[in-house]
């Protein structure tokens, strides 16, 4: 049997490769409204939020007018909302993934999105896509912890 073989299984039988959720409870939570959408707006694992992607929607689900800046802060007011909601804030992000319909626009995004994080920046990844949602200029999606039990 290889080192590495040996190692693995080693390494499983002392609990290294359990299932991460094991033991912990999950709980798939569904977007607000009466609509079927083919998502969940947030899924918690233990104290873990994993929040899926938030356009800059309004609550009539049109994009907020003025470009960029003005769908970054939209969208940032959306997952504070589904935080605070579900017993968490924006101090407790800890990851976010910025997609842009516009790479060039970063810069304007930035602007908006440090003003959401006076504590601590999360870690974040960012990347052009080739086209959003509804034409959206932005997407964010974000993990936090929640800071009290529900």
């Amino acid at each position: 049997m290889r080192t590495f073989t040996r190692c693995f299984i080693l390494a499983c039988l002392l609990g290294a490769c359990t299932h991460p959720h094991r033991g912990q409870p999950v709980e798939w939570v569904p977007p607000p409204g009466n609509g079927h959408r083919p998502f969940s707006e947030l899924v918690r694992v233990g104290r873990m939020l994993y929040l899926s992607g938030q356009l800059g929607t309004d609550s009539t689900g049109k994009l907020a007018a003025g470009g960029i800046q003005a769908e970054t802060r939209q969208a940032l007011e959306n997952i504070k909302h589904v935080l605070e909601t579900n017993g968490s804030s924006m101090d407790d992000v800890v990851k976010c993934t910025a997609m842009l319909a516009d790479i060039k626009e970063w810069a304007a995004m930035n602007e908006v999105y440090v003003t959401y994080f006076p504590r601590h920046l999360p870690a974040r990844s960012a990347f052009a896509t080739n086209g959003l949602v509804l034409g959206g200029r932005i997407e964010l999606e974000c993990m936090a912890t929640r800071t009290e039990t529900k």
